[in-house]
């Protein structure tokens, strides 16, 4: 599984200049909220996935004054041998991803080689915001996973901006926004096939990490809704020209896909208390965890960021025990309270590294 050894971060967010070596197997962080535990665990997670888990544009991870980053890291690969990643990014919109020194042709090659699977308070919003957070969730990991579902994926959504384009401007050509219906609806396919099979593998496996961390005192379910449900997608939006044409975008396919969280047969959200909605989506994660750990036939690195809010100390003691009693690849965790953490992990581990941050500063320990 990849590991990573060493990295060196510059002005990302409130980090100036930091070069970091890591335990292979437990790194714990801990330090005031706002110091940069979280920013950290970002700029490991960019490494993975070329973009910020919580920003949606690179302007926003910018060190205030600068108007460029750049994160490099040194990872121990499945093979044995030592990877070298590096990234850099400038206002003006221009991203470099290398490998050993190496340009990638196309930054979506990247996706998959470091699987990183982050919890973090933010994870809230898939229970509490629309389809459009759920779905991003699904493709982070379908994308990581299935090389097919990524390129599909991306060719749709290409495909599906270029017609609403056209269904926006004066008197559209019905007959080239039949082609378009014709070469989404095979890449939806490929979309919706992969989603149904994800959510079918996945479900059982969330109730069961549900079911350890809360002691078995709720049933939790997930629920795939799409529209291809009704037929293939060049027939439904053939049914609906006339409706998009007056709306001026598309009113139906993969991009209005949901998926439905269930406790007892309830909406979590409506239902579910924090201490609830935080046990689910630390199920979910942990579903994801095992899912890709299966796929790629190795670990992926886990960042688990604050994840003992909002838990009581039942449900703490649980989540645990589920972690000591599994494979576990290398971890990242952080915590505010420093003695709560140590105190916890010293429990499970000796293999492990502690950090301390103050203003983007990191203190091994």
């Amino acid at each position: 599984m990849p590991t990573l050894d060493k990295i060196t971060v510059s002005n990302f967010r409130n980090i100036e200049f930091q070069e970091l070596e890591f335990s292979p197997n437990v790194n714990c962080i801990s330090g005031n909220n706002g110091e940069g535990k979280t920013n950290l665990l970002d700029a490991i997670y960019y490494l993975s996935m070329t973009k910020s888990a919580f920003a949606a544009s690179d302007r926003f991870n910018f060190r205030h004054g600068t108007d460029s980053f750049s994160i490099c890291g040194t990872y121990r690969m499945p093979n044995g041998l030592s990877a070298k990643f590096a990234v850099h990014s400038s206002a003006q919109g221009e991203k470099k991803l290398k490998k050993d020194e190496k340009a990638y042709e196309r930054i979506s090659e990247h996706i998959g080689t470091l699987p990183i699977v982050m919890v973090s308070p933010s994870d809230i919003s898939l229970v509490s915001e629309s389809g459009e957070e759920r779905r991003k969730f699904v493709n982070s990991v379908l994308s990581q996973m299935d090389r097919e579902y990524l390129n599909a994926a991306q060719q749709y959504n290409r495909l599906l901006a270029q017609r609403n384009r056209m269904l926006k401007g004066r008197n559209p050509d019905r007959e080239l926004v039949g082609v378009f219906n014709e070469r989404m609806s095979g890449y939806a396919e490929v979309i919706y096939k992969a989603r149904k099979a994800f959510i079918g593998d996945l479900t059982p496996i969330v109730a069961e990490y549900y079911r350890l961390l809360s002691g078995g005192s709720e049933q939790v379910d997930i629920g795939y809704r799409s529209d291809l449900e009704k037929g293939s997608l060049v027939e439904i939006l053939e049914s609906c020209i006339d409706k998009d044409i007056v709306l001026g975008y598309t009113s139906a396919g993969t991009q209005r896909d949901d998926f439905i969280f269930t406790m007892d047969g309830h909406p979590i959200r409506r239902c579910g208390s924090q201490g609830q909605q935080k046990s689910f989506i630390v199920s979910l994660k942990f579903a994801q965890y095992e899912l890709m750990k299966s796929s790629y036939g190795f670990a992926p690195v886990l960042l688990l960021d604050d994840v003992f809010d909002k838990l009581d100390m039942n449900r703490i003691a649980n989540l645990l025990s589920m972690v000591a009693s599994n494979d576990f690849g290398q971890i990242f965790i952080t915590d505010s309270n420093k003695v709560r953490l140590s105190g916890i992990l010293d429990g499970l581990t000796t293999d492990r590294a502690y950090f301390e941050t103050s203003h983007g500063c990191f203190t091994k320990l």
